[in-house]
């Protein structure tokens, strides 16, 4: 696998163990061009970071070495991990994003991804479980890498977890309504995969906003931020196999 080196300056000088690294975190770069995204990261006035960047045409440059943390998770939460720039290497992927006409992301960009994730798995011992995107550790702040994003693909290369249901059989439940008791439960289910319980913000709008972060990742077809049965079902599935 070959990696271009092009070391940005933006990361903690003290290094961390090896056994401190429990987390891979998917971004896009979310800029309009490919130059300006790599000139930002390798700016010390940005104050941002990442371990490395895959191109558009799949090519990968290492900036930061990963027994330092990178500047790349900000305010993010996890499980019982907070700001997890200290347990987790950051990748960007080049994409203009949400706000510059968000496309899909390149074979090439794929291939090179699976390529430098199954490496890194192996060399830190990374479960397939810890593998997040961006706005699942950060959900009211980020929506990267979307829901253009294949985790569906990925997780068939055992990058990342992806449920096991029918498509088809599920799909009939989209837009379902369910009780307040089947909603409490759903967002229960969302706690225990792992998205925060404690944005300092009301309860309802918190509720939506980590609804909105699970269906970018698990139900890439509608991005609406309402409960229904269909992400009921997919939050259950993902619990099982979770366990």
């Amino acid at each position: 696998m070959k990696i271009i080196l092009n070391y940005s300056p933006n990361f903690d000088p003290k290094r961390r163990k090896k056994s401190e690294i429990k987390f891979i975190v998917f971004h896009y770069t979310g800029m309009k061009s490919e130059k300006k995204a790599i000139d930002k990261l390798l700016n010390q006035n940005s104050k941002v970071s990442c371990h490395y960047l895959i191109k558009n045409n799949g090519d990968i440059i290492k900036m930061v070495p990963e027994n330092y943390q990178a500047w790349h998770a900000g305010i993010s939460s996890w499980k019982k991990y907070k700001s997890l720039n200290k347990n987790s290497i950051g990748i960007e992927i080049t994409n203009p994003g949400h706000e510059f006409k968000y496309k899909k992301f390149s074979k090439n960009q794929m291939f090179s991804l699976i390529k430098l994730t199954k490496f890194l798995v192996k060399k830190f011992k990374i479960s397939t479980k810890s593998i997040l995107g961006h706005s699942d550790i950060a959900p009211d702040r980020k929506l990267d890498p979307g829901e253009k994003f294949p985790w569906e693909f990925l997780s068939k290369n055992k990058i990342g977890i992806w449920h096991d249901l029918n498509l088809n059989k599920i799909k009939r439940y989209r837009e379902f309504k369910l009780d307040n008791l089947l909603k409490l439960k759903f967002i229960n289910n969302l706690h225990k995969i792992g998205y925060t319980r404690n944005l300092k913000i009301n309860k309802n709008i918190h509720n939506k906003i980590i609804t909105f972060a699970f269906q970018r990742r698990f139900r890439q077809e509608l991005v609406n931020g309402k409960i229904d049965k269909e992400c009921l079902l997919i939050s259950e599935n993902l619990i099982r196999k979770l366990n």
